[in-house]
Order: C-alpha cells, then sequence, then structure tokens
C-alpha cells in the first residue's frame, strides 16, 4: 500500500506542478507532512542536503522520501512518480510543438501559470530564509545568530563578486565555502 501512495503521491505533485523543482518544493512539504513521512524540521534541514547533492532537487528529495519510507523499491517507485509526468508532458508537446506555439489558447495558459510559478518559488525562497534564520511560527521567531551570520557572509559574498567585481561565483564554490562556515561556526 505505501508503494501505491508514494507513486500516487509523487505523481501528483509532478502532473500539478509547473515551474520546476523550486515549485514543488510546497507540494512536497505539504504531502510529507500529511502522511508523516517526515516532521517541518527535518524536511527544511533536507531542502539544504538536497540542493547541495547532485541532480534536480524534487527528484532528490523524492528518492530519499521513498527510501526512508520503503527502502530501495519505494525510493525508485517515488522517483518515477515525479518523473514520469513530466516525461509524458514532455513527449506529447514535442508531437505537437508547432501547432501550440501559435495557439492564442496555449499562449494564454503560459501567460495565466506564470505568476503562479513565481508566488510558488518565491515562496519557497521566502520560507528557506526565515527557516535558515531559525523561524518557528508565524507569531514567533527564535533567531540563530551563527545561521543569521552565515547567510549574512555568503550573501555579501555573491553580491561582492557579482555587482562589484561583475563575475558570478560557482554555485559549488558558494556551498563549499558555507560549509566551511557552518562547520567552523558551530564547532566553535
Amino acid at each position: 500500500m505505501i508503494h501505491l501512495r508514494l507513486f500516487l503521491e509523487f505523481f501528483k505533485i509532478g502532473l500539478f506542478t509547473f515551474g520546476g523543482g523550486y515549485a514543488m518544493i510546497p507540494l512536497i512539504e505539504e504531502t510529507v507532512i500529511k502522511y508523516n513521512w517526515m516532521d517541518k524540521s527535518l524536511f527544511y534541514d533536507f531542502i539544504g542536503v538536497c540542493e547541495s547533492t547532485p541532480g534536480p532537487i524534487a527528484v532528490n528529495m523524492a528518492t530519499y522520501i521513498g527510501s526512508t519510507q520503503a527502502g530501495l523499491l519505494g525510493s525508485i517507485i517515488a522517483t518515477l512518480g515525479i518523473v514520469l509526468p513530466s516525461f509524458i508532458i514532455i513527449v506529447l508537446i514535442a508531437s505537437i510543438m508547432k501547432r501550440l506555439i501559435i495557439n492564442k489558447y496555449f499562449q494564454y495558459f503560459l501567460d495565466g501559470i506564470k505568476p503562479v510559478i513565481i508566488g510558488l518559488i518565491l515562496s519557497t525562497g521566502l520560507l528557506l530564509i526565515l527557516n535558515t534564520l531559525t523561524y518557528n511560527n508565524i507569531v514567533k521567531f527564535n533567531i540563530d545568530i551563527k545561521s543569521s551570520f552565515i547567510f549574512i557572509i555568503i550573501s555579501s559574498i555573491y553580491f561582492i563578486s557579482k555587482y562589484l567585481f561583475k563575475r558570478k561565483l560557482n554555485t559549488v564554490l558558494l556551498i563549499v565555502i558555507s560549509a566551511i562556515i557552518g562547520i567552523s561556526f558551530y564547532i566553535i
């Protein structure tokens, strides 16, 4: 039964989410909390792990959650569930792409979902920032000074590099710098 639930829930997430992995995070969170597969705190920690591992974040999350709930088979089933809708949709769109591009209703559809995609990605980013600063709930904040300081350092490095030196830092380098700073701060 857990295998079917994993497949259906991740298939539904993959089918009804536009905008990529970051837009899927709120739906994955809702599902994970609903079925008690992970608590909120662990979920937000896990986002960081998934972001720093190779591969799309939503696929990494589905694979891990499937693994924790039903072992290797669960990870395969959850991964298939989240990937299959995109695969099917891309195959269908590719076969009729020339007609879709000039279809005004398809253009209206794309124009209609753009704000939703932006909203989902922005809300995910905001929640990640608040969680980084040890956000508890809408009323109460417990600010972790070390996390806040690391956030300020990494953001400053990024913006100084991008706007002052006109160079964008490699994402892997930023992750490594963050890890080193985080380990250093929390060991001390």
